[in-house]
């Protein structure tokens, strides 16, 4: 019995020193702090093992770096930009990104995400389209094909993508594959196989130590990166895996939103795979050849792009930023589409500002949902949208994937970002900030065709909602620092 007391008293001791690390020494965010703390007092020894799984701080500034040569290539070119911009003399294309210089210098100071102007950019909004096309651009590649997603599937499509992939290794094409470990988890050594002896190269982000078993289940690599012959780009939300092209039983359609770029701004895409495949792959040796440095394309468009990343090696949360700033500077409208409504305070407080100024908010989500409790949450911040005017929509039609926010006319953003806690500040995650008029609209008009498979939640409805659903939302609630 003597035991057994002197072990609760160890513990109670630990989960107090703990708490203080905690307050002191590990979690910035004051939201995320409370809900540790009580984690730690009410369920003292699950909530200690809970605490390292899933509640370290992960924070690693220089955790991934380019080599020397392109480190200095970058560097430079993002000093130029940014002097010149500072001067006035920067040469826009269209004089209405002018307007947006404070939000370009924003994610160029933080994120080295420089702004170019001549892309031409092709939207899809289902799988089928967007893989019939990437297969295509990816068996008219030349010279290199970087290819980097969270989720990729040993299934049907994944099978077709490696096939096509091997084939172009074997035609002497440098292929590199990068996947998570965790998203990547049902690739198995017999599927690489044939890309790698083709000369195809694999790596794996933050691989598991056991099969199946993996301990950072915080800390993913959310991008969703293919970059070919380093002039064309993808960059989204749609995954490598059947699901994504409709073939669930249990989700059935898939709507996302994903990007073909073909200009300048797929080098700022492939700045940011490099990083992470010399992380993953240890491919950091300096005798090494380093990737050929980027030349400006022919004019493909005039459609300016920023290509803004942000994770846990950042210091700040460069796409939460981005986002903050568009929403907060908006004018007449904002249009959110996102599998998962949970914002932090600033995003929130933003989103109330917009609506006090008189600004058009809609915001849109799926009824079916991937994750416990993520539905109920994303209810309860849109329950408190409502009141204050925001229309909100309950997607019907499959699942709602898409991760969109466009503001007034002008300026857009898609990319691997979902609004949530995990992605504005646990995972690694890309998007494409986008000036220009015509995508901004696509954009819109498809959430405007995506309302007539919604049903609008109205604020009365939302007040009548029975006792259960309320203890659902507010459980939930409390669960967002981990959602």
């Amino acid at each position: 019995m003597e035991l057994y007391l002197n072990l609760l008293a160890n513990l109670f001791w630990l989960n107090i020193l703990l708490a203080i690390l905690v307050v002191f020494f590990g979690r910035k965010d004051p939201q995320s702090t409370a809900f540790w703390i009580m984690v730690l007092a009410f369920i003292p020894v699950i909530g200690f093992f809970l605490y390292l799984l899933l509640g370290q701080n992960f924070h690693k500034h220089k955790m991934f770096t380019l080599k020397k040569e392109e480190d200095r290539f970058v560097k430079d070119y993002v000093d130029i930009q940014g002097r010149v911009l500072t001067r006035g003399r920067f040469r826009f294309s269209n004089w209405r990104s002018q307007r947006y210089e404070s939000l370009i210098k924003q994610n160029l100071r933080s994120d080295e995400a420089f702004l170019s102007q001549n892309n031409h950019i092709d939207l899809f909004f289902w799988g089928e389209d967007l893989y019939e096309q990437m297969i295509e651009d990816l068996k008219q590649a030349r010279n290199m094909i970087d290819m980097q997603y969270y989720i990729f599937k040993s299934d049907e499509l994944g099978r077709r993508l490696l096939a096509v992939l091997t084939q172009k290794a074997e035609e002497g094409v440098q292929v590199r594959l990068l996947y998570d470990g965790i998203g990547g988890r049902t690739l198995s050594a017999s599927d690489l196989a044939p890309l790698q002896a083709a000369g195809g190269r694999t790596a794996v982000f933050f691989p598991s130590i056991l099969p199946y078993v993996n301990f950072r289940i915080n800390y993913r690599n959310h991008r969703k990166l293919v970059i070919i012959d380093d002039s064309i780009g993808y960059i989204g939300g749609f995954n490598v895996g059947d699901e994504y092209l409709g073939k669930s039983r249990r989700f059935g359609e898939w709507r996302d939103t994903h990007l073909r770029i073909r200009g300048d701004a797929a080098f700022g895409m492939k700045i940011r795979f490099l990083k992470d495949w010399y992380y993953a792959s240890n491919d950091k040796k300096e005798e090494e050849e380093a990737d050929p440095l980027w030349a400006p394309y022919e004019h493909e468009g005039d459609t300016g792009v920023q290509i803004v990343t942000s994770g846990p090696d950042t210091e700040l949360p460069n796409v939460k930023s981005a986002i903050f700033r568009m929403i907060a500077n908006a004018k007449e409208r904002v249009y959110i589409q996102t599998p998962y409504f949970i914002p932090d305070q600033a995003i929130l407080e933003a989103l109330v500002t917009a609506l006090s100024s008189g600004v058009d908010v809609h915001i849109m989500i799926p009824r079916k949902r991937d994750h416990l409790f993520v539905h109920w949450a994303s209810l309860s911040f849109l329950g408190e949208l409502l009141p204050r005017g925001a229309k909100c929509y309950i997607y019907e039609k499959g699942f709602l994937h898409a991760k969109m926010v466009a503001v007034d006319d002008y300026v857009s953003t898609v990319g691997s970002t979902n609004m949530d806690n995990r992605s504005f500040h646990l995972n690694f995650e890309a998007n494409a900030i986008i000036y220009d008029q015509e995508i901004n609209e696509k954009l819109i008009n498809q959430f405007l065709v995506d309302t007539f498979y919604s049903d609008e939640l109205r604020l009365s409805e939302y007040k009548a909602r029975g006792i259960t659903v309320k203890i659902r939302e507010a459980f939930s609630r409390l669960l967002a620092p981990l959602l």
